[in-house]
């Protein structure tokens, strides 16, 4: 059953040697039933560390965690979750692992393998139901993992990573994969990653976390078309700078002829990538734009190394202003 999560006033500091650490400051979140969150942000955010008191796993230092009203802070019994690594069990079949969580539960061993059977067949694990874990490709072991723990029965299901050590295309067919599973399994999803795409395609919400701190909540279009800060903006979908804004690389329009408001520079680089060009071009000040274009514009542009051009931000795409240089995250051992 899906439920509603809610973060109220969640710290949480570590004591070390150099004195205290603050991995979150005090917050206030909320999950609606059903959603799918993700939770995204560089390395040494606290994100993780957010997902482990979600989890039960850690005791923050402040504040309550309320799971459908009732405070369940420090509690593993009503979140379920999964890892980066699967944790198969080696001596149980593919079908065995999916089922352990409802085994656990008390469900009977034959209505269990009832449930999983059809969607193991209907999520790609068709013809694996009885082979070891041994005998499975990375990525047949993670969707192995992901039915046992949505399978569950629980009323929140956490994913720190799941993805994380499996190769580019394979990630992809899962994130597509995923999203159909939890829609079928109506749960209330909380997906840790610090993949920009990955929390873009999944997710209903985006929270999006810096320095221990939420910088923005809202759906994946919301933060990308209307970024509250320059952080935002840039950490969520390519960015590039024009003069003192941040601009995304396809909203800069580029003339081989002086146009009003225009920054003339030199083209130092293209590269076609498919469907589309990446220009990288020299402004008067040293600084590099980089430019995405259609390769068919970019053809028609004839654009070549050395060329003059004027560029200029298209009206009405998103900009912010440029931010100040930022401080190097410190106690990554922390927080992941």
């Amino acid at each position: 059953m899906a439920v509603k999560v809610h973060l109220d006033h969640i710290g949480m500091a570590f004591t070390t040697p150099g004195g205290t650490f603050r991995a979150v400051a005090p917050l206030n979140l909320s999950i609606e039933s059903g959603r799918f969150v993700s939770l995204v942000g560089p390395s040494g955010c606290g994100k993780s560390t957010l997902f482990n008191i979600i989890a039960g796993l850690l005791a923050p230092t402040e504040g309550r965690v309320l799971i459908d009203g009732e405070d369940a802070t420090g509690t593993i019994g009503r979140v379920g979750y999964m890892l980066q690594k699967d944790l198969l069990l080696p001596w149980r079949s593919v079908l065995d692992n999916v089922i352990l969580g409802m085994e656990i539960q008390g469900i009977p061993l034959k209505e269990a393998r009832e449930r999983a059977l059809p969607l193991l067949q209907k999520y790609g694990l068709a013809g694996f139901e009885y082979l070891y874990p041994n005998s499975l490709s990375g990525g047949m072991r993670q969707r192995a993992a992901l039915l046992r723990t949505l399978l569950f029965d629980t009323d929140v299901i956490l994913l720190d990573e799941p993805f994380g050590a499996l190769d580019v295309k394979v990630r992809e067919e899962l994130r597509a994969w995923l999203r159909q599973l939890h829609e079928q399994v109506n749960a209330t999803t909380v997906f840790v990653t610090h993949d920009q795409e990955e929390a873009m395609e999944l997710a209903d919400q985006i929270v999006l976390i810096n320095a221990g701190q939420v910088e923005q909540v809202g759906p994946p279009e919301e933060l990308y078309d209307n970024p509250a800060t320059p952080f935002v903006m840039s950490f969520l979908g390519a960015t590039t700078k024009l003069g003192d804004a941040l601009v995304r690389p396809h909203d800069i329009e580029v003339s081989t002829d002086p146009t009003d408001h225009a920054h003339q520079a030199m083209i130092e680089r293209v590269l076609g990538l498919g469907f589309h060009s990446r220009v990288d071009a020299v402004l008067a000040d040293g600084s590099t734009v980089t430019v995405q274009l259609t390769r068919a514009h970019a053809q028609q542009l004839e654009l070549s190394v050395g060329d003059i051009v004027f560029l200029r931000q298209m009206p009405g795409t998103t900009v912010t202003a440029a931010p100040p240089p930022q401080s190097p995250v410190t106690e990554d051992a922390l927080d992941g």
